[in-house]
């Protein structure tokens, strides 16, 4: 009785989201604030009853009832507790689940968070979440009812996909679902304003924080979901230009142009079309993502589906919101004034630069990801574009841009100074042509490009302080003056500039990582030392062990440097009876930034040896650590007043209003 329960709750909350799709819409067209406000009630009522169906599949899998066809699927009584309840979302039913809850949790915010926003507006904006909701509510209710029962009722499950089998599982879906669902909201206020035919600087002072609430949260779930592939695949990588990766990249990189094509319309009323357009574009990719993964056109580790029935109805989903959007688009475009002029050398043109880059280089990944998919369907033949194609494509696009990004928080508003910005980041330049020196000169198998890289990590990270530093100006007013001054700095500036200084910080761990990486395959025997990348490496031998759903053998190595102990590592072999799947569980040693990295590969025949694969890497962990500071800048310039008390009345704005609006 209890699943049929949280089945009949999504079908309320179907019916609630209908209601809630239809008349704030209406209430704005009419000017009734009572049919607006019906909007927020049925949004709190579409999240109680979410929350309510998703508990209850939660229960089921927890309490292994195999009644239930998707708990069979994916769970096992053996599982551990952890991997009971993050199986929850570990498949395409309860993940969709998962992927609805969140966007009625921010349909709710938005009822919450947007009391100053103007009722039209608000009612718009949850009528627009509210068509999203009800769209994906329907493709689960159809094509993947969660609760669907099994008769008669088997007496254990399937298991869950080994590889899914992590704390991972725990952290990186939610990460990246908050991320993909947070740009709906940035969706709906270009479609809500579209509709209600006012864009201006305030309608962008309200789109940017879940903007960038959507971005840091996207931040942080590729950069999990890059770890937890590197570690439990076994392969040693930490990006693949795995089409399933480039879904989760592309509305990264086209969210980032956003946020800043954002900022230019707050300040100088500028790039309306740029950032209506934008907003629409990183939901686009972010629902392509969602295809891609659930239609079954891609073969991937990350793919949840295979069905073309579940396939064709997410294709139809894109296609209605992605055209109807880009069709209202076209037809209110051209009604937008430009707004204010600039100069192209200026703080607005080193804006516009950065977001033709990022466009671009979205567009580059976008060809190479689905040229396989349409060539295939058109000609029936199967190629594969892999990482030579973004290597060759999306490098050469990054440089130039990594190069102008210290240039932008110092160019001023509507007309800057080029030659006086170049001045200001001299220090800056000179640390990144001293960096790039001493790697050629120092550090073993550098080569040029390998050290202009190098220069151009240490030149993002000098340059993204040389704004506050120069704001500070302790040179001239003292420390403790500066220190006031720096205190007195908007919030938003430290956000900016922990932002670049961490992209500083990943770009510099992907050139060493890249340059300097080491790998040894050799077959090892207990007791045998091999050295790799510097480290020395001493095989204890395999023991096998029983986990609690799996059985394994564990190899355990000595890691030496100078004839001293440094530390252990412990890799394995497992293997899942439920599932018939082996997996490898990579054993990794750190030390600061550097990591020694092991994996166990067969026995051979002739008793005790094993084959194993040893990487060393040197600073790759520091690519996971800029991303932690790219989120942490969008954490703190979320904490800047200006967005917490955020955008002033219309009535205290000029507005733009559309030729036709009503």
């Amino acid at each position: 009785m209890t699943v049929e329960l949280g089945h009949f709750a999504l079908i309320l909350a179907f019916c609630l989201s209908l209601v809630q799709s239809t008349l704030p819409v209406v209430g704005a067209r009419r000017g009734d604030m009572r049919l607006m406000e019906a909007g927020s009630t049925t949004a709190v009522g579409t999240l109680a009853l979410l929350s309510l169906s998703f508990a209850v599949l939660a229960a089921a899998y927890v309490a292994s009832d195999f009644s239930v066809l998707n708990v069979v699927q994916n769970s096992h009584s053996a599982k551990p507790l952890l991997y009971r309840i993050t199986g929850v979302w570990g498949n395409h039913e309860g993940s969709m689940l998962l992927w609805v809850l969140i966007l009625s949790l921010f349909s709710t915010l938005v009822v919450f968070f947007g009391r100053d926003l103007p009722p039209s507006l608000r009612a718009n904006v949850l009528g627009v979440q509210a068509w999203i909701t009800s769209a994906f509510l329907a493709f689960i209710l159809f094509t993947s009812n969660p609760f669907e029962r099994i008769v008669p009722a088997p007496i254990e499950g399937q298991d869950l996909n080994p590889i899914l089998q992590d704390i991972g599982l725990a952290i990186h879906p939610p990460l990246l679902y908050l991320g993909y669902v947070g740009f709906s909201i940035s969706f709906s206020f270009a479609v809500a304003a579209l509709i209600d035919g006012r864009i201006d600087a305030a309608w962008a002072r309200w789109v940017r924080p879940w903007t960038l609430a959507a971005w840091v949260f996207l931040t942080a779930g590729i950069s999990m979901g890059s770890y937890w592939a590197y570690y439990e695949l076994g392969w040693g990588g930490w990006w693949f230009w795995d089409p399933v990766e480039n879904a989760s990249f592309m509305p990264w990189l086209s969210g980032t142009a956003l946020l800043h094509s954002a900022l230019v319309m707050e300040k100088r009323a500028a790039l309306k079309i740029w950032t209506v357009l934008l907003a629409i574009l990183t939901f686009s990719l972010s629902l392509l993502g969602t295809f891609l993964v659930r239609s079954g056109v891609l073969t991937s580790v990350h793919s949840f589906a295979v069905d073309p029935e579940r396939g064709v109805f997410i294709l139809a989903i894109l296609c209605v919101f992605v055209g109807g959007s880009l069709a209202l688009f076209a037809w209110r475009s051209s009604e937008l004034e430009p707004g204010g002029l600039f100069a192209p050398i200026s703080r607005e043109g080193a804006l516009v630069l950065n977001n033709l880059f990022l466009t671009t280089a979205t567009a580059t990944i976008l060809i190479g990801t689905l040229y396989p998919l349409v060539l295939e369907t058109i000609t029936g033949t199967k190629i594969s574009v892999g990482p030579p194609f973004f290597n060759m494509t999306f490098g050469p696009l990054m440089v130039p841009l990594l190069l102008a990004v210290p240039f932008g928080p110092l160019l001023a508003w509507k007309r800057g100074d080029l030659a006086a910005a170049a001045q200001r980041l001299y220090f800056a330049a000179g640390l990144a042509m001293a960096a790039g020196l001493v790697a050629l000169a120092l550090v073993e198998g550098v080569r040029v490009l390998a050290a202009f890289g190098f220069g151009v990590a240490v030149w993002l990270m000098a340059g993204s302080l040389v704004d506050l530093l120069g704001r500070a100006n302790f040179a001239k007013a003292g420390f403790a003056t500066g220190l006031r001054r720096l205190k007195g700095l908007p919030r938003s500036a430290f956000g900016t500039a922990l932002a670049h200084f961490g992209l500083g910080v990943t770009v510099l761990g992907i050139v060493a990582v890249s340059a300097l990486e080491t790998e040894t395959v050799t077959v090892m025997e207990p007791g045998q030392v091999v050295e790799a990348g510097g480290y020395g490496l001493r095989f204890e031998g395999v023991a096998p062990r029983e986990g609690p759903n799996y059985t394994e053998e564990a190899g355990g190595f000595v890691v030496l440097k100078d004839g001293a102990e440094r530390g252990r590592i412990e890799s394995a072999r497992r293997f899942y009876p439920a599932r018939q799947m082996p997996t490898t569980e990579a054993g990794i040693h750190t030390e600061l930034f550097t990591q020694v990295y092991v994996s166990l590969g067969d026995p051979l025949s002739n008793g005790g040896q094993t084959v194993v694969r040893i990487w060393t890497k040197p600073l790759v962990t520091l690519i996971w650590y800029g991303t932690v500071f790219m989120a942490f800048g969008g954490i703190v310039s979320l904490a800047d007043r200006r967005l917490r008390i955020g955008a002033p009345s219309r009535r205290a704005t000029r507005a733009v209003p559309l030729e036709g609006a009503a």
